[in-house]
């Protein structure tokens, strides 16, 4: 996922003019820099406050405070009122430069302020970030609300828009985006309206800052402690070890199972205790039912009433209109489509699974905490492939570098250099100046790559700087993975599943790092939800080309190749378990739509009850599997900026099917493949047409035949 922090902050990224699933926090690790500097800062040595000194902007993150981020907020909001009343009192008439220009250039402190901040609320949260966050977020909402509907703000900006024939094609993209954001945040209200919207919006704020505290404290505290090891059999000794490690690390005695973000629980496709995969499923579907219950219906509501206030049915309605899908009737459509082949696909998988629990002496029906588990065991007894045989060739490391980066300079023609001098947040992380073909500076890669206490569970890209030609600015980006840290001396082994969340990760990091666009607010990531996870979902397919596959499965003791016996093995597994995989990403995907369409008025008592009946409503509600995410933990939804939006991973994962497969017809892991994908796409951030930006690259829109054979949802 693509974690935008302005957009969770403020949700309008125009202020500031500017994804996996794997280990959830497990143990506490070196605190990061900035958590161990106490005196409180001069205004002088707050480095917020100026643009950083080292290459391409990367932020000093030696030197980089806790207690800088407070007096940082001050001194961006109080620079950023100034030039935005500078631009409102200009005498001039409006015109582009003046008005659309000037905007995009303002706010830099409080933009590398947000920037940095909410990079720190997601990767090193603690009861001091939260404090902040708490207290910064009603700021930011009210500054946001203040520019979107100061009425001669926007009428400068109206007079652009209405007078905008006379620019440049991608000038006018600009402008109408500018024109669509006021609108969409209530310029064109009364004030009486514009007076409920600015209560809606704090409420709102409050709810989503509330829910995802909730979730960091769930990580926290939902966690399963088991004093006997003879129930953790099944796991390896090195699994083992790390969960001592983690109990230890928290204070406590044998063993500390800790929750990933998701329902479903990896650690039980393992384990044979099945009292024990019962307790890790019903504590992981379970989780901050009553801290987020009454948020998720609260939040819905308030999103319905401010949907009605802006003149929408409905906040899917609202959501959807400047997405690439456009209306909820397309959204519903697609998925409804899916649903019945999955769910299809899913009980012949099942009946598979019932016969294995038979065939080894089980004498019970199919549960939640048992798919997993058996699942294993069909593939092994499919494939003669379990997790065990694979994961000794997917070292850390080598799946980054032989792997990750080999396919890219392939692709691409990139190169990675390590700056081990840079300073970074956290002693895990690392640092990479990445270089272009000819030898010249792309940007700056960073990765964040294993789980712990503070860091938000599961994957996501972020840009730190946005490239852009306006401040001559180059990208830098970073990847946050949850991958559970090893025992101390032991190498960290990936599962394929977390293999592809890296490679997943970086197609977002290289639509950030191949970005050639002029403009902040349209560069890098800054497209459609339901465009922006296109990079990254076609990106995972190149971790299975055969030739790259053999550049990285190494065993990491010999370094011996992985068989090409194993080798055809996980390439003929790929598609095992899709119908389990489809339903329970439908499931979720339903929910966020359905609470999101919900009318104003709406009266809801329950969350449960209101998911059973929104699965039922959709022929979803298959006992054996849960959504992907369960409401009280769906932060997509209710805390990360995707409402009425998780769609958007299915929808883009039909362009992804469609043009790998059409890079395959090419001859697959080829420059040329790459270079025309790469300009084309990824170097045009939000600057054209998304959908034509598409036909240009493909020579047509997508079809869906290459992810339902993807899917394994036909032959």
């Amino acid at each position: 996922m693509r974690k935008t922090m302005i957009a969770t902050a403020i949700g309008a990224s125009l202020v500031l003019s500017a994804c996996g699933e794997s280990k959830a926090p497990v143990a506490e690790t070196k605190a990061p820099v900035a958590q161990t500097k106490a005196a409180a800062p001069t205004t002088a040595e707050n480095v917020l406050l100026k643009k950083s000194p080292l290459d391409y902007e990367a932020p000093q993150y030696d030197k980089i405070k806790i207690s800088d981020f407070l007096p940082a907020f001050d001194a961006g909001l109080k620079q950023h009122n100034e030039q935005i009343q500078a631009i409102i009192n200009n005498s001039e008439a409006a015109n582009f430069d003046n008005t659309i220009v000037a905007m995009e250039k303002s706010g830099e402190i409080l933009d590398r302020t947000v920037r940095a901040f909410f990079q720190y609320s997601g990767l090193l949260s603690n009861d001091e970030v939260q404090k902040i966050e708490g207290d910064i977020m009603p700021r930011l909402t009210e500054h946001s609300d203040n520019i979107h509907m100061d009425p001669k703000l926007f009428a400068r900006v109206k007079a652009v828009y209405d007078a905008k024939e006379s620019l440049g094609d991608v000038e006018q993209r600009l402008v109408t985006k500018y024109y669509d954001d006021f609108v969409r945040a209530g310029a064109q209200l009364s004030d009486a309206d514009k007076a409920k919207l600015r209560e809606l919006n704090g409420e709102l704020s409050k709810l989503s800052t509330e829910f995802g505290q909730n979730i960091l404290k769930s990580f926290k505290d939902d966690t399963i402690l088991v004093t006997d090891k003879a129930e953790l059999a099944g796991l390896s000794d090195d699994e083992i070890a790390s969960l001592a490690d983690a109990a230890k690390a928290a204070g406590k005695e044998g063993y500390m199972i800790t929750l990933v973000n998701t329902t479903r629980q990896p650690i039980m496709m393992s384990l044979e205790n099945r009292e024990l995969r019962k307790k890790i499923w019903e504590t992981s579907a379970n989780r901050a039912k009553d801290t987020n219950g009454p948020i998720v219906i609260k939040e819905a509501e308030l999103r319905a009433d401010k949907a009605k206030l802006l003149g929408y049915d409905t906040w899917a309605d609202y959501k959807l209109a400047d997405q690439m899908a456009g209306n909820p009737a397309a959204v519903f459509g697609i998925l409804d489509d899916l649903a019945p082949k999955a769910v299809a696909k899913a009980k012949v998988e099942a009946a598979d699974i019932q016969a294995e629990i038979k065939a080894t002496g089980g004498d019970f029906e199919l549960q939640p905490w048992d798919w997993n588990y058996y699942a294993e065991k069909v593939r092994k007894a499919k494939y003669d492939l379990d997790e065990s045989q694979i994961k000794p060739y997917f070292e850390f490391n080598t799946v980054l570098n032989d792997g990750l980066f080999f396919a890219m300079n392939k692709l691409y023609g990139i190169s990675f250099t390590p700056r081990p001098d840079l300073p970074v947040w956290e002693e895990n992380v690392k640092a990479w100046e990445v270089h272009d073909k000819d030898g010249s500076v792309i940007g700056l890669f960073y990765v964040d790559p294993y789980a712990r206490t503070g860091k938000n569970g599961g994957a996501w890209m972020d840009e730190i700087v946005t490239q852009n030609f306006l401040n001559n600015q180059k990208p830098v980006v970073y990847n946050a993975l949850n991958i559970p840290k090893p025992a101390e001396g032991q190498p960290t082994l990936m599962t394929f599943d977390e293999v592809i969340t890296m490679f997943h990760e970086f197609g977002h990091g290289i639509h950030g790092l191949f970005s050639q666009v002029k403009y902040p607010s349209l560069a890098g990531t800054s497209t459609a939800r339901d465009f922006v996870e296109f990079p990254s979902q076609a990106n995972e397919d190149w971790a299975l080309d055969p030739a790259v596959l053999a550049n990285y499965a190494k065993h990491y003791k010999t370094g011996e190749q992985i068989p090409a016996e194993l080798l055809k093995k996980i390439q003929a597994a790929a598609s095992f378990n899709q119908g389990y995989n489809t339903v329970e990403y439908l499931g979720a995907a339903l929910l966020d739509m359905e609470w999101h369409s919900i009318k104003p008025g709406t009266e809801i008592k329950d969350a449960q009850a209101f998911e059973a009946e929104a699965l039922a409503k959709h022929g979803m509600d298959y006992a054996p599997i849960m959504p992907r995410y369960r409401s009280t933990y769906f932060s997509h939804a209710f805390s990360g900026g995707y409402n009425a939006g998780y769609y958007a991973y299915l929808w883009t994962e039909v362009f992804a099917a469609d043009s790998f497969a059409h890079m395959m017809e090419m001859g697959g892991l080829k420059a040329e493949n790459g270079e025309k994908y790469r300009k084309a796409v990824l170097s045009q951030g939000n600057s054209h047409d998304l959908m034509q930006d598409y036909i240009n690259f493909r020579g047509h829109k997508p079809t869906v035949d290459a992810l339902l054979k993807r899917r394994g949802l036909v032959n």
